[in-house]
């Protein structure tokens, strides 16, 4: 059987570079018939970093049920950590992530880079989003270093907005 360590770790490094860029990541080479590497590797299971107790993220603004128009002004808050740029590995630390119509990501993998997952790698606390006309759900996961959600996971309520 092939060692498919070096895959893994390469696969992990690809998605923590690419969440960081704002890139959809390329997790591995194409598999051959007979690799096995991907089904593997969605089984391994990444540290968490820990959160103090009472930490919090939450949504300024908008408010659950508002309605408005498109490009909404999302703002973010956080409580009993700080907020860093991703990469940052200091301890009860991390930054923003908006989930926009999707609920929470496995917590034990990188939080996917696309258009429903936005990454504010830089600890930005607001963000100018473009919604359709339409019923929206957003939501905040606080993510550490590597883009990993932290144990217990830092995340809002889910809020719902309408957009006309």
């Amino acid at each position: 059987m092939k060692n498919t360590l070096p895959l893994i770790a390469l696969s992990t490094l690809a998605l923590g570079l690419a969440a960081c860029g704002g890139q959809p990541a390329s997790t591995a080479p194409a598999a051959s018939a007979g690799d096995t590497a991907p089904a593997e590797a969605a089984a391994i299971v990444l540290p968490r970093t820990p959160s103090p107790a009472g930490a919090s993220v939450s949504i300024i603004t908008p408010v659950d049920g508002e309605t408005l128009s498109s490009p909404v002004t999302v703002r973010f808050a956080i409580e009993g950590m700080a907020l860093v740029p991703a990469g940052t590995d200091e301890p009860d630390s991390g930054h923003h992530h908006l989930l926009i119509d999707t609920d929470l990501p496995p917590l034990d993998q990188p939080i996917p880079t696309d258009e429903q997952h936005l990454h504010f790698g830089k600890a930005q606390t607001e963000a100018e989003v473009e919604l359709a006309p339409g019923t929206h759900t957003l939501q905040l996961l606080l993510g550490d270093a590597r883009h990993i959600p932290h144990d217990p996971p830092v995340a809002s309520e889910q809020i719902t907005i309408t957009v006309e």
